[in-house]
């Protein structure tokens, strides 16, 4: 049963000042900074391939196809080292980029690394074939089972093809997500086994130290952060900070609030519109990390999160008992108060994406007038914390339009409703938060009513 409240309901801390800075750029602008960090590092890579490949040496096909396997191979490595780095959590590139954002990242350049692999692995086989007069077969044989660190780097590169195929949204939509993550796990198996075979067979590597050197750099560079991120600091919070559950609240016949407390919450650095990874130190829970946004704004005595029951760790929610220790990591996210640009703000929220609108909406500087916030549901009891919403409209000033019905019952959030409700938007700044079609749908709405791209703030919170 869910435990009693007794997290009191303090005031939340105050709204920090809006920022300047990369943060606040155009996510356009943001996204090319990020993107030419990251090709000035490729053609450094491309750079010592040219170096040590004269185009003199590139007669026969044997060679010139045994050259394009060094390359494909060399950018696949180092596309590699940044998916380290993207799926390493760092804080200050979530900040820059947003989750959503760095998941399509994510997602793409591992297919692009893959590739490159894969492409490795046979144009090496094949140009090596064609020097020594060999059919693929018996080279690949050869190369397998002589070549020295070579049986485990194919074993790695079988990983990766697994990794890349569960990734495929076809088969990604029918694992359970822990499934599917500790596959992925399997990624940093892969480049330990991947490692050796490098420096053993690479050409680029066996009589050039400062390229051994530089591998070495880039490799401490990627995993520097993870470690760091993913380790480090989240066994130092849960030290200095010691968090704990202190109450479980239901809020609605299918929902949830978590109230977490501990030491020195004021240090914890959140923001209204972020969200960590959770786990609950449970028999059954403690090998489980899941993101939940904060659902009111971060302050010195507690932190919330609001589920809804959508599975087998969110429905258990409910279950977990006052005092069960917690590691919260992060906090990640980019959906905060730093984005906005305009005084005006629209809220736009579809299901449980309310939780960190209503944080939002409590925290964010402003005047009567300045807040308009849209919440679409299925039914009035998918209505989360309608009470809090209400009493914070009267409180602030703020406008709040429940829109509930089935799709196609004229609840929906198109153009002509969010013009209707809220009125002209162009000079405001809109944060939007739903399942990734409904924040698609809304996103296409804003742009038909001229709301420039950069101040629509969206946040996916589907993995």
């Amino acid at each position: 049963m869910a435990q009693a409240r007794t997290a009191p309901r303090r005031a939340a801390a105050p709204a920090r000042p809006l920022q300047t800075g990369p943060a606040t750029w155009p996510r356009a602008t943001r996204e090319a900074a990020v993107a030419a960090v990251v090709a000035a590092a490729g053609v450094v890579v491309i750079a010592m391939w040219a170096h040590d490949t004269p185009t003199g040496s590139l007669r026969t096909w044997g060679t010139r196809l045994t050259a394009a396997g060094d390359l494909t191979g060399l950018i696949g490595t180092y596309l590699v080292l940044v998916q380290i780095v993207l799926m390493g959590r760092v804080p200050p590139l979530e900040r820059l980029l947003g989750m959503d954002r760095l998941a399509v990242w994510h997602r793409r350049n591992g297919q692009y690394s893959i590739c490159l692999l894969v492409a490795h692995a046979f144009l090496t086989i094949w140009g090596y074939g064609l020097t020594g007069h060999a059919g693929f077969a018996t080279e690949t044989r050869k190369v397998v089972l002589d070549y020295p660190d070579m049986l485990a780097a194919t074993v790695g590169l079988g990983l990766f093809v697994l990794i890349g195929a569960v990734s495929v949204r076809a088969a990604r939509s029918r694992l359970r997500y822990q499934t599917w993550y500790f596959i992925h796990l399997y990624a940093y198996l892969a480049i330990a086994l991947s490692f050796a075979h490098q420096f053993a067979t690479g050409t680029d590597f066996i009589t050039h130290p400062a390229n051994r050197g530089l591998w070495i750099v880039l490799y401490v560079l990627a995993f520097a952060p993870l470690v760091w991120f993913r380790f480090v600091a989240p066994a130092r919070s849960y030290a200095r900070h010691r968090l704990r559950v202190a109450s479980v609240v239901p809020e609605g016949p299918s929902a949830v609030s978590v109230y977490v407390t501990g030491a020195h919450l004021d240090e914890v650095g959140a923001e209204s519109g972020q969200f960590f990874l959770w786990r609950f130190l449970t028999r059954d829970r403690w090998w489980q990390a899941h993101p939940f946004s904060l659902s009111a704004a971060p302050n010195d005595q507690w932190l919330r999160i609001t589920a809804k029951d959508a599975g087998d760790f969110t429905a258990g929610l409910a279950s977990v008992k006052a005092g069960t220790r917690v590691i919260a990591e992060g906090p990640y996210g980019a959906f905060t108060a730093r984005r906005r640009r305009e005084r005006k703000v629209l809220l736009v929220a579809g299901g449980i994406g309310i939780t960190p609108l209503r944080a939002l909406l409590e925290s964010l500087p402003g005047r009567k007038g300045d807040f308009c916030l849209l919440y679409r549901a299925s039914t009035e009891d998918d209505l989360v914390l309608r009470g809090e919403l209400d009493q914070l409209a009267e409180r602030r000033g703020a406008v709040v339009h429940y829109l509930v019905g089935p799709r196609g019952s004229g609840a929906d959030v198109d153009a002509s409703a969010i013009r209707h409700l809220c009125g002209d938007v162009r000079a405001c700044d809109a944060y939007v938060c739903g399942p990734p079609g409904f924040t698609a749908s809304v996103r296409a709405a804003l742009h038909t009513l001229g709301v420039p791209a950069g101040r629509i703030h969206t946040e996916g919170f589907a993995l």
